[in-house]
């Protein structure tokens, strides 16, 4: 009785993690379609800072959904989750960020302005949050 519940859990849990897979791999495959759909037009519109900067932002979550998928996949297969993908993720994440905030100040700030103070202290955090992770990943990787 016990095997077999433990079992049904198991088939349930690898299910779950498996369905969860293939939205996220729909999820990616729209957002990359939407991303090549409304940066042809606004290539067409002449707008070329908006689609250098959807392709930066969007190209780079797409990676962060397949390297969640990658390990959802693995999890399935494996059994054991590591925290090595997830970190992965997270300096995916801060260097999208870095790469988008960068590309909008450009436009939107002059040195005058306090904001920009701001987004300064943001890409010393974001900085900080990519080498932590980096070591994280040594750390976790060494034996």
């Amino acid at each position: 009785m016990k095997r077999d519940a433990y079992r049904i859990l198991q088939a349930a849990e690898t299910t779950i993690y498996l369905f969860a897979g293939f939205l996220i791999a729909a999820g990616a495959a729209l957002l990359l379609v939407t991303t090549l759909v409304e940066g042809g037009e606004n290539l067409l519109k002449g707008r070329y800072h908006e689609v250098a900067l959807a392709l930066l932002d969007r190209v780079l979550l797409a990676l962060m959904l397949a390297e969640i998928l990658y390990t959802l996949v693995r999890f399935a297969r494996e059994g054991s989750l590591e925290a090595t993908p997830f970190l992965v993720i997270g300096i995916i994440a801060a260097v999208r960020r870095v790469l988008v905030l960068t590309a909008e100040a450009v436009e939107k700030f002059d040195l005058a302005d306090p904001a920009f103070l701001a987004v300064l202290a943001e890409l010393g955090l974001l900085a900080l949050l990519v080498v932590a992770f980096a070591l994280a990943i040594r750390l976790v990787r060494s034996p």
